[in-house]
């Protein structure tokens, strides 16, 4: 099948070819980090000025190759005196030893190093101790919404976003297809069992599984709600499974170690503060979300929109926070480049109600910072309310802010 070009991530990568660092793309098993490898040969096959250097752990061709002696080996076989050389090293966590064979090759003149990891840990430890950063860490998601459309060959309707909402935006959908709906959730079944075994189970030791389970599919249900380690313990208890907080603390943090969530902090609005306590959780992607969930989209529809707009504000490239108001509570302050934007995110906006309880605590930020509601109401397109933004999700998700 025709590899298609993720451009975003194309010229990030292309932008730091030839400035003497090692580029990492991580992000969760499936989201692509192989695919943008795979892109970069086929872009780059033609330079005659290059010569590329591919491992591939997860393929069979490769299981040879386990320590770093054995990498060292495969790379010296085909390394070019002469030639801009750029290595590509796919799931380079399952090579024991990997940092000083990266280490090495990466100091040779006219080469660079492209590394992938499904763990955040890639480069912490004496990876990230040698490199004295000399390294750039490239975060990949699952696909937009516009890439979701060009993957599968779909017009931007509302059919079409109901499609991505609900499957989400890994790109091995495309194979599969979007036609079989048990197809679709078996695949996503398989990825989420994987990420699971391999890079929680396996990787930390895992004992008590059917917790782990349990805590997952929980952070699904609560996707966009305030929640601690306290209260989780406490509820847990009442459903008679006794854990305490910091094994949940501990849960947590392997599930974002992989990429499976993302662990939002509060921010005191009026204060400048970020509070210690009482988190929100989004999931990197909203299939695995709806996997995991134990209800109808119906009943999830309005955490889900949520999850999407936090995805999209990530990819933009935004540092986000819950925000907290004297009274009230602002779902995203979104920070980059030393501005602010504040964002809401809602389903359907038809009564006075709702409309207070998005636009409200909006209205209460005194400074002059951008103010959007985002939620997918019929026939919004997009429009000034009193200063604060009134936008579609679809035009949200297809054009920005």
């Amino acid at each position: 099948m025709e590899i298609l070009t993720r451009q975003h991530y194309a010229d990030i990568v292309d932008s730091w070819i030839g400035k003497g660092n090692i580029i990492a793309l991580v992000g969760s098993r499936r989201v692509g980090k192989s695919y943008i490898l795979r892109d970069f040969i086929q872009r780059h096959s033609q330079d005659e000025i290059i010569n590329i250097i591919y491992v591939d752990k997860e393929k069979k061709d490769f299981k040879t190759i386990k320590t770093k002696d054995d990498l060292d080996a495969w790379i010296e076989e085909r390394f070019v005196q002469g030639k801009h050389n750029c290595i590509l090293i796919d799931e380079v966590l399952e090579i024991e030893s990997f940092e000083e064979s990266v280490c090495s090759w990466y100091s040779e003149d006219d080469t660079d190093v492209l590394i992938t990891g499904s763990n955040s840990d890639l480069l912490s430890g004496e990876l990230a101790t040698r490199l004295s950063g000399r390294h750039v860490e490239i975060r990949v998601h699952p696909l937009t919404y516009t890439e979701f459309l060009q993957f599968h060959s779909l017009l931007d309707s509302d059919e079409s976003l109901m499609t991505y909402l609900n499957y989400g935006g890994l790109p091995g959908l495309r194979t599969v297809g979007l036609d079989n709906e048990e197809q679709v959730w078996a695949y996503l079944a398989s990825v989420f069992n994987t990420i699971i075994l391999k890079d929680v189970i396996e990787r930390y030791n895992i004992r008590n599984v059917p917790f782990l389970n349990n805590l997952i599919a929980f952070y699904a249900d609560t996707t966009g709600k305030l929640t601690s380690a306290n209260s989780i313990s406490k509820y847990m208890k009442s459903q008679n499974e006794n854990v305490s907080s910091n094994l949940i603390l501990l849960y947590r943090s392997f599930y974002s170690e992989a990429f499976l969530i993302d662990v939002i902090s509060r921010y005191d609005i009026h204060g400048k503060k970020i509070f210690e306590s009482n988190e929100k959780i989004y999931w990197d992607d909203l299939g695995l979300r709806n996997l995991k969930s134990r209800g109808s989209m119906d009943s999830y529809i309005e955490k889900v929109i949520e999850n999407a707009v936090y995805k999209q504000l990530s990819f933009l490239g935004y540092d986000i926070k819950v925000g907290v108001l004297n009274a009230g509570e602002v779902d995203f302050v979104c920070t980059k480049a030393g501005q602010t934007v504040y964002v809401q995110a809602s389903y359907i906006i038809a009564e006075e109600t709702t409309r207070e309880r998005e636009f409200g605590p909006l209205e209460k930020i005194r400074d002059n910072y951008p103010k959007y509601v985002i939620s997918a109401t019929p026939y919004l397109t997009k429009r000034n309310d009193n200063g604060i933004i009134h936008l579609s999700l679809r035009k949200f998700l297809t054009e920005g802010l």
